[in-house]
């Protein structure tokens, strides 16, 4: 696989308190997707956050990994949902960390046994270079299967 390089620009204005700010997709797939530290932390008003983009980009490519193992075991996937939550916490000493990952997988797999889907995302979940970072940055990856 090349070398793959993605892009995203912040801007942001004001404090972090009262401050607000936008994060666009260089390549245009989503543009000035608002942002402050009131829906980050609180109430998300239709807003977005960091944690958030986090969060789609961990099921987003366990969700591709997955389709990978199951189509190299020769039963492609009919439909996966992977739901992510990316839990932040205060860590003693060093602030606010992320501290965890919770995956949860629905999947639609014609010829696969429950075995055989369990294997196929704990090799996705091992290949998955989002939850790989997640692990060596000290959080906690679980991942779920769920009929």
């Amino acid at each position: 696989m090349p070398r793959i390089e993605r892009t995203a620009t912040v801007e942001w204005q004001g404090s972090v308190a009262r401050g607000a700010g936008t994060i666009t997709a260089d390549t245009g797939a989503f543009s000035a997707l608002p942002f402050t530290l009131p829906s980050r932390i609180g109430d998300p008003e239709g807003k977005t956050s960091p944690e958030e983009l986090l969060a789609a980009a961990t099921a987003g490519c366990l969700a591709m990994s997955l389709g990978s193992e199951l189509a190299r075991d020769g039963t492609p996937p009919g439909r996966l949902e992977v739901h992510c939550r990316i839990v932040m916490d205060e860590v003693t000493g060093e602030g606010h960390q992320i501290v965890g990952a919770e995956l949860t997988v629905r999947a639609e797999v014609e010829g696969a046994s429950e075995d055989a889907l369990g294997a196929a995302l704990a090799r996705a979940d091992e290949g998955c270079p989002f939850s790989t970072l997640l692990r060596k940055a000290g959080a906690t990856v679980t991942v779920t299967l769920r009929s």
